[in-house]
């Protein structure tokens, strides 16, 4: 098949191009220039301006949307604007599914503004007829995940820590190559068109366990001191003091850590079996270990 991966610079789309290349013609999407590599082709494309979009798409079977604009003040517009251009330019372009990440916790009532704008991604790349097949995972464990880079940046730089109450959410993060072998799986699978999959790692637990376990693989013990009274935009500004992630990236994360992102049902473990990497493993992957 001819797959096409929107946003194949981040850290899941780098990750999942080499999988899908094993199998199929890929056409990786980029806003800039790129020479082709490892039997990958390199396009040119905005998906926010919708610039190039068609070209791109152009003989495409399925479509990969890794596009995000976390760290942009208006990032929830310029994601609509992205499902917005991909699912038009995707139905003109004959292609016969696309394949999204979302997040879990994003269908619960009192969902953050981050996780309800995932949830709403997802609804407009289906607004033009495409089938849609989406999976939902919760913190992705893996070298330059946001997320993981913001609890490491904790365990470096933090002997004691006054946290606050959100790290008692219980979450069930994901191995970046498990959730990357998940995504390439569902490639031209029938049974998940229209479809959306949790996508969980084998333990869940909770953000403050999490910081203990990363804590110990670096050989620290950080003292965690919870406090209920940090709000999200006191707990950004923390998270910017003492790790390397900036506040508009920090901020939306933080206010979604309220919510539980556990994996509800595991439909996806049938149709993809996946030996699942278990946390202590994919953190030691993740710190070069």
């Amino acid at each position: 098949m001819r797959v096409v991966v929107l946003g194949a610079t981040g850290v899941i789309g780098r990750a999942l191009l080499p999988r899908l290349a094993e199998e199929h013609q890929v056409v990786a999407v980029s806003r800039s220039r790129r020479e082709p590599e490892d039997g990958v082709e390199w396009a040119q494309a905005d998906a926010v301006s919708g610039a190039g979009l068609d070209d791109a798409l152009e003989g495409a079977d399925v479509a990969y949307h890794l596009v995000h604009s976390l760290g942009s003040r208006d990032y929830e517009r310029q994601d609509r604007a992205a499902a917005e251009n991909v699912s038009r330019a995707a139905a003109a372009a004959g292609v016969k599914q696309i394949v999204y990440l979302g997040g879990l916790g994003g269908d619960d009532r009192d969902a953050s503004a981050h996780l309800r704008s995932r949830r709403e991604t997802g609804e407009r790349l289906a607004a033009d007829g495409v089938p849609v097949t989406t999976l939902r995972a919760a913190i992705v464990i893996g070298k330059d995940s946001a997320a993981f880079e913001t609890i490491l940046g904790l365990v470096k730089r933090l002997p004691v820590m006054i946290t606050p109450s959100w790290v008692s959410t219980p979450t069930q993060p994901i191995a970046l190559d498990d959730i990357a072998a998940y995504l390439a799986g569902v490639a031209g699978k029938p049974e998940t068109l229209g479809e959306a999959f949790d996508a969980g790692g084998p333990e869940v637990m909770t953000y403050r366990q999490m910081i203990e376990r990363i804590a110990a693989l670096l050989g620290r013990r950080p003292r965690i001191v919870e406090v209920p009274v940090l709000t999200p935009a006191l707990s950004a500004l923390w998270l910017e003091l003492v790790t390397p992630v900036r506040s508009s990236v920090a901020r939306p994360l933080v206010e979604g850590l309220r919510n539980p992102t556990i994996a509800r049902e595991q439909r996806l473990r049938e149709l993809v079996p996946l030996e699942l990497t278990p946390f202590d493993a994919a953190a030691r992957r993740a710190l070069g270990r």
